[in-house]
């Protein structure tokens, strides 16, 4: 039985956002309390994914009830489970990736707290338990992201098990792409941190375009916003017109957290400033910058991006040279180019008020990070 917040007329967004966000905690508690006849021990695993839970924007779910709205599914979340359902699946999805993705990346911390392997390593220390709080850690850590998917696909099949045959296929078909696609994004983006320097400027830069639509901007923004209008019923063209809108934004919204990844503030983002260049990460601000720095730049850039000891002093350093070479007024530029687009589709894809105007709110305030 899902549960879900009366619905505000004026805000229906938020009143999805509280819905989940309760869906999600719902989820993880019955999935923890189904596995207690185990031991006592799995319940770490819960333990660490309730830390978590706290702190998310619903990014994805947000967009994914714009979708939703705007091809005409009800405002009133009493009538719509299914909406809150995916959700659920779509934030948990998150989860589960942020979890990997923080192993693979190093990341000390996430939303604040410690990221799940150096939590799962702190149990293994304070118990005194053999091997290596490392190795420990690691393990967890790819444990509790499985968990985490199993979960996303049991709310994800939930939800479009309550469609029509058609939505549902189509539902289903963008789901499996997006699970799919971060997968392997996730993989050149690992490729392109290990990866020489190219000869040619511009391929680096093309390599940094498509990590960021294949490993984030489809499955923040666009998967999202078309699976909602694939579970409202909508027609071919009417997915299309969705994606139009949702990648461009997705780009924006990456290039967006690139820059917080170094400009950012810690108490506002949650993580180390600078810890982007910690993680290596050949961004599209950093390659601008490489290829527009001069013999002294590169060898900074270069020293900086993959230094795990990296101090404030050195990031200072470097944001100095990404605006001294123009690179963040560069990626500045292009997010507002890619968003300008996308509110363009949204204009033109003729989504009826008030579900137009939610929609281009959300996106000024996904970019923004105002929501």
């Amino acid at each position: 039985m899902v549960s879900a917040s009366p619905t505000s007329p004026a805000d229906p967004l938020r009143s999805l956002r509280e819905a989940v966000s309760d869906r999600v905690r719902t989820t993880v508690d019955e999935l923890g309390g189904s596995f207690q006849d185990i031991g006592p021990e799995v319940a770490d695993l819960f333990d660490v994914a309730g830390t978590m839970l706290p702190g998310g924007k619903r990014l994805r779910a947000s967009f994914a009830a714009a979708g939703w709205f705007a091809l005409g599914g009800p405002d009133d979340l009493r009538r719509a489970p299914e909406i809150v359902l995916a959700g659920s699946g779509l934030e948990l999805f998150q989860l589960a990736a942020l979890v990997h993705d923080d192993l693979i990346d190093g990341s000390l911390t996430r939303r604040g707290l410690p990221a799940a392997h150096r939590q799962f390593s702190a149990l293994h220390d304070e118990r005194a338990m053999l091997d290596t709080g490392e190795h420990f850690g690691a393990a967890g850590a790819v444990l509790l992201g499985d968990l985490l998917l199993v979960a996303a696909a049991g709310e994800l099949q939930h939800a479009l098990d309550r469609l029509p045959e058609s939505a549902r296929t189509a539902g289903r078909q963008i789901v499996q792409r997006m699970m799919a696609e971060v997968t392997v994004g996730q993989y050149l983006d690992i490729y392109a941190q290990s990866a020489p320097w190219s000869a040619d400027p511009a391929l680096d830069l093309d390599r940094a375009r498509r990590v960021i639509r294949s490993k984030s901007a489809r499955y923040s923004v666009e998967h999202p916003l078309t699976l909602g209008a694939a579970m409202a019923g909508a027609a071919a063209t009417e997915l299309e017109a969705a994606s139009r809108i949702g990648l461009p934004l997705g780009e924006a919204f990456q290039l967006r957290d690139d820059v917080l990844g170094v400009f950012g503030d810690p108490d506002v983002t949650g993580k180390p400033a600078g810890d982007d260049l910690r993680e290596g990460k050949r961004t599209v601000l950093v390659t601008l910058a490489m290829t527009r720095a001069d013999a002294a730049g590169v060898d900074l850039l270069r020293a900086a991006l993959g230094n795990a000891d990296l101090d404030a002093g050195t990031v200072a350093q470097v944001r100095e040279l990404l605006t001294g070479t123009g690179a963040l007024a560069s990626v500045e530029e292009l997010i507002g180019e890619r968003t300008e687009t996308a509110l363009a589709a949204i204009d033109a894809a003729g989504y009826a008020e008030p579900a137009r105007d939610r929609l281009r709110t959300l996106a000024r305030a996904a970019i923004s990070r105002s929501f």
